[in-house]
């Protein structure tokens, strides 16, 4: 999709859509960023710049058309243990970093890459940072002001715990009532937006009846400027791209997780299709951009595409709309944030923690009581009591052991023998026990992918079973889908030990994939092309006539066909004339 596609047949009736649509969202947003960049441990007009000047740059050069963009609650507790251990300039080259690796990755179609992140590890960090943006919140729902602040769960809730004496009942009313106008609006006024709602009328009550009671932004934070961000390049060097590199690549994987993740949110709701490359870069443009105006990192946000679309915005203008409502709100009613109080900030954000907590999936995924529910159980608590880099790092690493033993089960090694009491006399296992095998052919049906994680168990399952050193070992391939440098190494090291006890190696059902792996490695070359079949049967009767005048090693009759008349009765006929 190109860039301009998602304008086609833009006309009046869409602009006045997007016109609405981009005044609701934009009035949303206001709120959502000042309080996103207060968690975060910035100052509140930081997230009002990142509104403006990301939240119009996703819009214009993103690949969905709905797409909303600005500081999100998913950042909150990377960008607070950045400004915490790094300070407010590093987080800006942290941002501008991140903005280089997503047009990187959208350049390189990494997009694609990015849904292969396992559910459970998503739901689990997702959940982990809800519980981090409420709980980060209770002490401004409090009116506990000055607490020191620590970059982990365990001593922040161990501070409020300590000073819980100190609470502020002005403070606790205030939130109150802003939390009550949140909830309820929706059910008598369902288009207009509780958060705001809320914001006014708590702001307002405070302001009247408990002023110079409750901590506000401008008391905390100073007056929010109505002036135009400036622009400023922050100061890059070498060192500090070797220390903030680390901190960048997180935010721009879970820029780059989170943005995609409400595209496909939107494409849902709308029947559309976004642009994942497309959509990465347009992220990438916003944050570096945005910290070039003090704007902090900035993502997708789900709740505000969602309120975009069903507000009737038609294109991506609509978003570039909420960006300049932002800017207009900015320049004429700056001194007004400047009165917001703290606690009526805390119940908007503790319900955005709550709405997206994935508590549902959550619940469902533990009660699978699967691997994928250690997985959830793990990312989520250490991204409670650590911090996100190390949940998702760990996280991802327990799911891809998970999934290789879960594979590696699915791997069957069997020897085989027909049934004749079976339509076609089927090769099965149970036809193979004691007094009844064939000491010349070893016939094994292989089943599953033949790959590092279940290779060796190949391997071991196929020697230990070849106790009377056959002549001739068949390997039935046919459900092999896949086979990497390990499983040929493996294959390679049966196939040795195999000829060098003088025996044929033969293999029938070969797919594609398996087949080129062992032309690219030389083991085609080294078991011979000439001993690869497509069908049992033709491999069979290649071996009948190989050993029809040897001698067999495990009842020293000299002819095969009076071995296996005396030996295995009727088995060597029917494989001969197997089809199969």
């Amino acid at each position: 999709m190109k860039l301009w596609e998602r304008f086609a047949g833009y006309n009046a009736a869409f602009f006045r859509r997007d016109l609405t649509s981009g005044l609701i969202v934009g009035v949303i947003a206001i709120p959502l960023g000042m309080a996103f960049a207060i968690a975060s441990g910035v100052s509140p007009q930081y997230g009002i710049y990142t509104t403006i000047v990301a939240g119009f740059l996703i819009s214009l050069f993103g690949g969905s058309r709905f797409q909303i963009g600005g500081p999100t609650g998913a950042f909150v507790p990377i960008l607070f243990a950045i400004v915490a251990q790094y300070g407010y300039e590093n987080l800006l080259v942290a941002g501008l970093l991140a903005g280089v690796l997503l047009v990187l990755m959208g350049l390189f179609r990494l997009g694609a890459l990015i849904k292969f992140i396992p559910r459970p590890v998503t739901i689990g960090f997702t959940a982990g940072i809800a519980v981090i943006i409420f709980s980060g919140q209770i002490a401004n729902f409090l009116g506990l002001s000055h607490l020191p602040k620590h970059e982990d769960f365990l001593s922040n809730m161990g501070e409020i715990g300590t000073h819980l004496a100190a609470t502020n009942p002005y403070s606790v009313a205030t939130a109150l009532i802003c939390l009550a106008a949140i909830l309820l609006t929706p059910k008598y006024m369902p288009k207009v937006p509780g958060s705001l709602v809320g914001l006014v009328l708590s702001s307002l009550i405070a302001s009247f009846f408990f002023a110079g009671k409750v901590a506000t932004i401008g008391s905390t934070y100073g007056a929010i400027s109505s002036s135009l961000p400036a622009f400023h390049f922050p100061s890059v060097t070498f060192e500090q791209i070797k220390l903030m590199i680390h901190p960048a690549i997180v935010i721009a994987l879970l820029g780059g997780i989170e943005s995609l993740l409400s595209a496909v949110v939107a494409d849902g709701m709308t029947g559309t299709r976004h642009h994942s490359n497309r959509e990465l870069i347009g992220q990438g443009i916003a944050n570096i951009v945005a910290p070039l105006f003090g704007g902090i990192p900035a993502t997708g946000a789900i709740a505000r595409t969602a309120t975009n679309i069903k507000t009737g915005a038609a294109s991506p203008v609509s978003g570039m709309v909420h960006s300049l409502v932002v800017l207009c709100v900015l320049l004429l009613c700056a001194p007004l944030a400047s009165a917001i109080p703290l606690a009526s900030m805390a119940p908007i954000l503790m319900v955005v923690a709550w709405n997206m907590s994935e508590r549902k999936e959550f619940a469902h995924v533990l009660k699978t009581r699967t691997s994928d529910s250690a997985v959830l159980l793990l990312t989520f608590s250490l991204t409670v009591l650590t911090d996100l880099t190390t949940a998702v790092e760990v996280g991802m690493v327990l799911a891809v052991i998970l999934f290789v033993k879960r594979m590696s089960d699915l791997l069957t090694v069997a020897k085989v023998l027909p049934d004749p009491t079976v339509t076609h006399e089927k090769m099965l296992p149970h036809m193979v026990r004691d007094g009844h095998d064939c000491p010349q052919i070893a016939v094994f049906t292989v089943e599953g992918a033949l790959f590092f994680g279940a290779a060796s168990i190949f391997e071991q399952r196929i020697l230990d079973t070849l106790h009377q050193h056959p002549g001739i070992l068949l390997l039935r391939m046919g459900k092999v889908p896949f086979m990497d440098t390990t499983g040929a190494a493996n294959l390679s090291s049966v196939v040795n030990d195999f000829q060098r006890r003088g025996g044929i190696v033969l293999i029938s059902g070969l797919q594609p994939q398996p087949r080129d792996m062992m032309k690219r490695t030389g083991l085609a070359r080294k078991i011979g092309e000439e001993r690869f079949f497509a069908h049992t049967g033709e491999a069979l009767s290649s071996a009948l006539a190989l050993l029809d005048q040897q001698k067999c090693i495990g009842c020293k009759h000299f002819a095969f066909r009076e071995c296996a008349a005396l030996c295995v009765p009727d088995s060597h006929k029917r494989l001969l004339t197997r089809s199969e």
